[in-house]
Order: structure tokens, then C-alpha cells, then sequence
């Protein structure tokens, strides 16, 4: 007994309180269908609902985030559930006790069918239709089709937001675990929106059952009370019908209630106020408009027949508030402020102090991008260069320099430029406020604004309103703000020139990070065996092939064991590659499928490796030979991209290095890959011969 006992304590104890809530509740809703209730029972689970239809709107009301309230759907179908089932229980009782009295169902009934209505079964009738027409045809079924459309519109979008996702991750603005949730979050947001057009129609259902339920009352209790209680029939006419009122009245009360809460969670706009503050921020700010409401309110007022003093009641009250607006907006405009008069300096002679060096990155933006650089405007550009800077370090290998950033009045207002030591590398637009859609090569229609193209990568997009956002991503568009168009050029062109920013500080800096595990190989080999200059050299090969450099133990170890024959910095490249080799292809071609690469015909690959073999690296190209060259190659990469394949050709170890630099001046997306640096393990094939014809 004891320890039978013990385990039911365990039990329970394991159990918990919230996992054991939504299984009894459904239970005792069932129950009321079958089991018969007492009056005073029925009292307290009718209380029961009104407060949990209070709860629910109010919950609505306060949420800022439609996914925050992403329950609501099967709050909906259990209050529906609810409300049936009371219906039910409350028929039975009305049916066998309401020979009785107006108090035979419980003081609930009771007071919703005299005091609600006076005792008025007429009145009580029409109160109870105009409700059940009001939570019918209007708010359940708009907001059933709210929910519909934004089911279908939030289902249009995903593709567009799920580029949108990739390219601020692509771009280090957002992390893995920032990318993950807000995938989540899309495909919540549809499925809610889905659960909310499936669960308005149970509401639209109860309405149709509380109005049929209401005529079998009436008509069931005329029967059971003039044959079976033999009542007159006046008398049973006004206990069955205040009692089938008040009935129907306590559930549909409820089920308006929760009918606008569905309608406040499907119609509002994601914001981070609540409904209440939303209202009041964009309908109550104009001062200008408070005070002409105030003006026709009053005019109306003055005219002969109008209730006067209603009118010119209200009318006073806007006014006054319109008055007070004002003048708190007077205050702000006139309230002086004092600058300092700058101090008038004595001229001074010129010194070292004056030379300062170029930056190494630096932004320049017009005057209508400050809010984005602005830290008292909190600039979200800002911290998406933070963002950029510590993704490019962990994917790349090497931190670079700060970005320095000013504004430039000879710039147009909206536009900015990106410098490299003091050099222009890349320049474009944006318009705070607006959004740029991006056309990634299908989209169902086009978009009222201003046409440009994508400053990172040349696609054609559009300027946009914010009104258009929804309407651009249900298209299939890629849509950023004006931020993230030039954190994504930034990062694109740091990308691109990750070469010219590794100098030999930077080298410097990685060995140092990187002495302090390995201690004796970074001290045995620079400055000892290589200079710092030649391993700088060596890891800017790889950076201008687009070859991360994160693994510097590999690439420091293979270089110690070959510096003591070579101090070419091109031959340690290679060595360095061969080492790295899966590394490299596995940044072409993640996974373990095969490798799709392009590669030269025979005839043309033996030609070329004996002119390679009787000069050297610099080996020019008979003019007509690189120009098919060039053009077959350009086509066969265009094919790949085609495809979704990266455009690689893979050549031999003699031949690699020639032609990476040959090709990519006219070809930069290319990248040539030698044999030596394919893993074993790794299947070829080869999709398309340069040379063919040649």
C-alpha cells in the first residue's frame, strides 16, 4: 500500500500542472454535452466563458506581433467548443425546469433574459438576432476573409522573404541562428494565417447553431410545457422564450467577443506598439486635423433641431485637445538652442601631425543617408558593418580594418561611395525610408518606382514605397531597406578586394593569433626561414583566387616544409593549394557529390603545356588562340551558371596558374582548379571542352 502510494505521488509529481490543463478542460467540455449540470454548475462555467472571451481580446489587443498570439486558432475552436457545449447543457435544464420559473437555469440566465432586455421576450428576440447578424455577417466574415487573402499573399511571399533571409545572412548581417528563426517565423506566419481562414468558419458555424438552437427552445418548450406541464400557453410562451433569450444571449455575448478579437489579430499590422498605441500614434498626432474635426463637430452644433449640447460638448473637447497639441509643438520649435561660439585660434605652423594617413576602408554618403551612420540616430548601418566585419573574419580568416565613415556635401544627397585607400572601388544609391525590390530573374508582375539595378551585383530592381513591400515579396522580388543595399555592396566589394586589404600588419596579426598556440613554428619560420613580405604574398594569391585562408595552420605548415628549397612566392601558392585542396573544393562544391567542371581538349591542353615548358609563367597567347580561348570558355561558364554550377576549370598543375591569370581579367567568376588539388575520393565529370575546334 505504501509503496503503491509512493509511486502515485512520483506520478504526479512528474506530471505537469500546463500539460494536464488542455486534456481535462476538453474532457469536461465533452462531459457537459452528456452529463446533466445543476443550475448553479451551469452558472459558474457560463461566468467561465464570459471571462475567458474578456481575456482573449484583451490579450489581442495587447499584442504586438500577430506570431506572439499564434494559439489563437485553437483558442477559437475551444471556445467554440465551449459555448456549444453550455448551449447544451443549458437546453437540457431549460427544457426539464423551465416549468419553474425564470430562475430555473441559473441566476445567469436569469439576468441576461430580464435584465438585459427588461423581461421583454420581443425586445429579447431582436437584441439576439441583430447580435448574432452582427458576429455573422460582418466581423467573422471579414475577418474570415482577411484571414484567407493573407494565407494566400503570406504563401505568395515566402520565396522572396527567404532570399531576403539568405542574402542578409550571405552578407553577415544576420547569424545562422537569426536565419533559422526567422525561416521559422515565415512558415509559422503561413500556417497561422491557414489555421485562422480554417478556424472563423467553426464561429460562422456557432452562429448558425445558436440561432436554430434558439428556435428548437422555443418551440420544444411551448410543447414540453403546454402538453406535459400543462401550462397555459401565454405562460409558457414567456418562461420558455426569456429563458431560450438569456441563453442565447450568454453565449453569443462571448462569441462577439472573441469574433473581434479574431478580426484585431487577422487585420493589424505587425508593430512593436500594440493595437491601443497604434491607434493613438497614427490617428490622434495631427494637431491640424483634431482641430478641423473640432470645427465641423461644433458647426454642426449650432444647427437649429441638432442636439446642441452633445455637439458642441465634444467639439470643445477636441478643440481643447487640438489647442494643447499646438502649444506643445510651439514649445519644441521655439525652445532656443545655445551653441557655443567656436574659440578663435592663433594660426599654427605646420607639423608631421598634419599628414594623416589614408584609411584603408572608408564610406562617404550624402546628407540624406546620415540617419543611417548617425549613432544618436541609431544607424542600423552601423551595426550591420559590425556584423559584416566579424562574418568576413570567421569565413575568410583575417580581420580587416575599420570602415571609416563621413558624410560628403559634394556627394548627391542620395547617394554614397565606397573608397580603398582613398580610391573609389564602388558607388551607388539609396533612399532612406524606401526599399529596393530585386528582381532575381522571376517575378509575377511589375512595380510602380524608380528602376535601377542592384549596386552589388548588377540585377535589375525597382525603388519602392513601404507600401509596397507586401505586394513586391508576394511578386517573388527580393526586398531590403535602404541599409542593407549598401552593407551588401560593402560586403561584396570587401569580398572582392580581400587581397588588397591583407597587408603586412594584418599577416603580422595572424601570426601572432596564431603563436599563441603554435609558438615554435611561427618562430622558426618568419622572419628565420621566410621573410614576412613573402608569406604575405602568398596568402594574397590565394585571397585574389577567392581561397579562404582561415585554415593559417595548414598554410604555415606546408610553407616551413617548403621555404627551405623554394622562396618563390608563386611556387609556395602551389604547395600551399595542394594542401588546402579539399578545403577549396569543398568551398566549390559542398558536400560529397560529384564535381560538374569544365576542362580542355586534349590538343589544346599538350599546346599549351609545351609553350608553359619552353618559357615561363608569363607566356603570352597567339592572338587568335586566346581569343577562342576567351570566348569558349566565357560561354561554357555562362552554361554552368545556367545550371546553378559554379563556372570551374580544372587543368593541369603546369597550366594552372597561367590560366587562372589569363582568364580571370575577362572572366572573374571563374576559377581554375588543377589536378593535384581534387581530392581521390572525389568523382569528376566533365560537362563542356574548351578547344574543341582549335
Amino acid at each position: 500500500m505504501a509503496a503503491s502510494s509512493m509511486s502515485m505521488q512520483n506520478l504526479l509529481g512528474r506530471l505537469n500542472l500546463t500539460q494536464v490543463a488542455a486534456p481535462v478542460l476538453i474532457l469536461m467540455i465533452l462531459a457537459m454535452m452528456v452529463l446533466p449540470l445543476p443550475a448553479f454548475v451551469l452558472d459558474v462555467f457560463f461566468t467561465f466563458n464570459i471571462a475567458i472571451s474578456v481575456l482573449v481580446l484583451l490579450v489581442a489587443v495587447n499584442t504586438q506581433k500577430t506570431l506572439e498570439f499564434s494559439v489563437f486558432p485553437t483558442v477559437l475552436l475551444v471556445t467554440t467548443l465551449l459555448r456549444l457545449s453550455l448551449n447544451v447543457a443549458s437546453t437540457r435544464i431549460v427544457m426539464l425546469e423551465g416549468h419553474n420559473g425564470p430562475d430555473a437555469a441559473g441566476k445567469v440566465i436569469e439576468a441576461f433574459g430580464h435584465f438585459l432586455v427588461g423581461g421583454n421576450f420581443a425586445v429579447g428576440i431582436m437584441v439576439f438576432l441583430i447580435l448574432v447578424v452582427i458576429n455573422f455577417v460582418v466581423i467573422t466574415k471579414g475577418a474570415g476573409r482577411v484571414a484567407e487573402v493573407s494565407a494566400r499573399f503570406t504563401l505568395d511571399a515566402m520565396p522572396g522573404k527567404q532570399m531576403a533571409i539568405d542574402a542578409d545572412l550571405n552578407a553577415g548581417l544576420i547569424g545562422e541562428e537569426e536565419a533559422r528563426k526567422r525561416r521559422t517565423d515565415i512558415s509559422r506566419e503561413s500556417e497561422f494565417f491557414g489555421s485562422m481562414d480554417g478556424a472563423s468558419k467553426f464561429v460562422r458555424g456557432d452562429a448558425v447553431a445558436g440561432i436554430i438552437i434558439m428556435l428548437l427552445n422555443v418551440v420544444g418548450g411551448l410543447i414540453v410545457g403546454v402538453l406535459q406541464h400543462n401550462m397555459e400557453l401565454a405562460q409558457a410562451a414567456k418562461n420558455y422564450t426569456l429563458l431560450t433569450i438569456g441563453d442565447g444571449l450568454v453565449a453569443q455575448i462571448p462569441g462577439l467577443i472573441i469574433s473581434i478579437a479574431a478580426g484585431m489579430v487577422v487585420t493589424r499590422v505587425s508593430d512593436d506598439r500594440d493595437i491601443g498605441q497604434q491607434v493613438m500614434g497614427q490617428m490622434f498626432r495631427n494637431a491640424r486635423v483634431i482641430g478641423i474635426t473640432a470645427a465641423i463637430v461644433g458647426f454642426l452644433g449650432l444647427i437649429p433641431g441638432m442636439p446642441n449640447l452633445v455637439f458642441l460638448l465634444l467639439a470643445s473637447i477636441l478643440g481643447w485637445f487640438s489647442w494643447t497639441m499646438m502649444q506643445r509643438e510651439k514649445r519644441i520649435v521655439e525652445t532656443p538652442v545655445h551653441v557655443a561660439p567656436a574659440p578663435v585660434q592663433e594660426a599654427l605652423e605646420a607639423s608631421w601631425a598634419d599628414v594623416a594617413p589614408l584609411d584603408v576602408l572608408g564610406l562617404e554618403v550624402g546628407y540624406r543617408l546620415i540617419p543611417l551612420v548617425d549613432k544618436s540616430q541609431d544607424g542600423e548601418l552601423l551595426r550591420r558593418i559590425r556584423g559584416i566585419r566579424k562574418k568576413f573574419a570567421q569565413e575568410v580568416g583575417f580581420l580587416v580594418s575599420p570602415v571609416h565613415i563621413r558624410d560628403n556635401l559634394e556627394l548627391k544627397p542620395n547617394t554614397y561611395r565606397i573608397l580603398l585607400k582613398g580610391v573609389e572601388i564602388g558607388q551607388g544609391e539609396a533612399y532612406t525610408g524606401q526599399y529596393l525590390a530585386i528582381n532575381p530573374g522571376r517575378v509575377a508582375g511589375t512595380l510602380n518606382g524608380v528602376s535601377t539595378k542592384d549596386p552589388a551585383f548588377g540585377l535589375p530592381a525597382t525603388w519602392i514605397d513601404a507600401a509596397q513591400r507586401d505586394q513586391a515579396q508576394a511578386y517573388g522580388y527580393t526586398v531590403v531597406d535602404a541599409s542593407t543595399v549598401v552593407a551588401t555592396h560593402l560586403n561584396h566589394l570587401i569580398l572582392t578586394h580581400a587581397a588588397e586589404l591583407l597587408g603586412r600588419q594584418e599577416v603580422q596579426q595572424l601570426l601572432d593569433h596564431l603563436a599563441k598556440e603554435m609558438p615554435k613554428l611561427v618562430e622558426d619560420l618568419v622572419p628565420k626561414i621566410l621573410p614576412l613580405g613573402t608569406l604575405q604574398k602568398v596568402l594574397q594569391g590565394m585571397l585574389e583566387e577567392g581561397v579562404h585562408i582561415r585554415d593559417m595552420r595548414t598554410i604555415i605548415e606546408t610553407v616551413a616544409d617548403h621555404a627551405t628549397r623554394t622562396q618563390n612566392a608563386d611556387d609556395l601558392t602551389v604547395q600551399v593549394r595542394t594542401a588546402l585542396g579539399r578545403a577549396i573544393v569543398q568551398q566549390l562544391f559542398p558536400g560529397t557529390g560529384e564535381m560538374q567542371v569544365m576542362s580542355l581538349d586534349p590538343t589544346l591542353e599538350r599546346l599549351l603545356t609545351q609553350a608553359v615548358a619552353g618559357g615561363s609563367e608569363n607566356t603570352s597567347f597567339e592572338p587568335g588562340l586566346a581569343d577562342t580561348l576567351i570566348r569558349e570558355t566565357a560561354a561554357a561558364a555562362g552554361r554552368q551558371e545556367s545550371l546553378g554550377l559554379p563556372a570551374v576549370l580544372l587543368v593541369p598543375g603546369s597550366l594552372r596558374l597561367l590560366l587562372s591569370r589569363f582568364l580571370r581579367r575577362t572572366i572573374p567568376q571563374l576559377k581554375v582548379l588543377s589536378h593535384n588539388e581534387v581530392p581521390e575520393a572525389r568523382i569528376i565529370k566533365v560537362t563542356s571542352i574548351i578547344g574543341g575546334r582549335t
